[in-house]
């Protein structure tokens, strides 16, 4: 179960790097007014969440303790990423505080994750 739970993770991981890259990427963009959500993006986003939530259902299977408000607030963070994300996919143009929010929220979902204990 170790091994699944840990390709599962690593998958989290390309998730967010997708995520994350895709939003660093476009920051000169954003600055100029002219940045639009990849696809990288919107597949970062759905790639972690469908890794997230298998790997709550994998933990909880190996009887390993899930801190479920720490979840809970990282699903909603990645929900509101998502769905910003996916609304505004087809635009040319995406306003430069929209953008600059989806990169604070996931930059907040990393610090959740990893600070959080």
């Amino acid at each position: 179960m170790d091994v699944l739970i840990n390709v599962f993770v690593a998958l989290h991981i390309i998730g967010i790097a997708a995520l994350l890259g895709g939003f660093l990427t476009q920051m000169k963009a954003m600055g100029a007014g002219t940045a639009r959500f990849s696809p990288a993006m919107l597949h970062g986003a759905l790639t972690m969440l469908v890794t997230g939530v298998a790997l709550v259902g994998l933990n909880e299977a190996d009887d390993q303790s899930v801190n479920n408000l720490k979840i809970g607030i990282k699903l909603g963070i990645l929900v509101v990423i998502l769905a910003l994300v996916y609304v505004k996919r087809d635009e040319e143009r995406v306003e430069k505080g929209l953008f600059a929010a989806v990169g604070g929220l996931t930059m907040a979902n990393i610090f959740i994750a990893t600070l959080w204990t």
